[in-house]
């Protein structure tokens, strides 16, 4: 496998990793109630896992 998507799998691991893990602390409250900053890091989370999708189909 090419090196560019083994790097684009592993980032969209992470961002669905990170996106989980604040959905989930935004539910429950796991570290606490900062909501704004789950909402961001979501959000953020978010983004990276839509670029790196975009980014596997164009490396098709």
């Amino acid at each position: 496998m090419e090196l560019e998507k083994v790097i684009t799998y592993c980032a969209v691991a992470v961002a669905a990793i990170i996106v989980l893990i604040f959905s989930l602390d935004l539910a429950a409250g796991i570290f606490g109630r900062f909501i704004a900053m789950d909402v961001l890091f979501i959000l953020g989370g978010g983004f990276l896992l839509w670029q790196g999708i975009e980014t596997l189909l164009e490396l098709r």
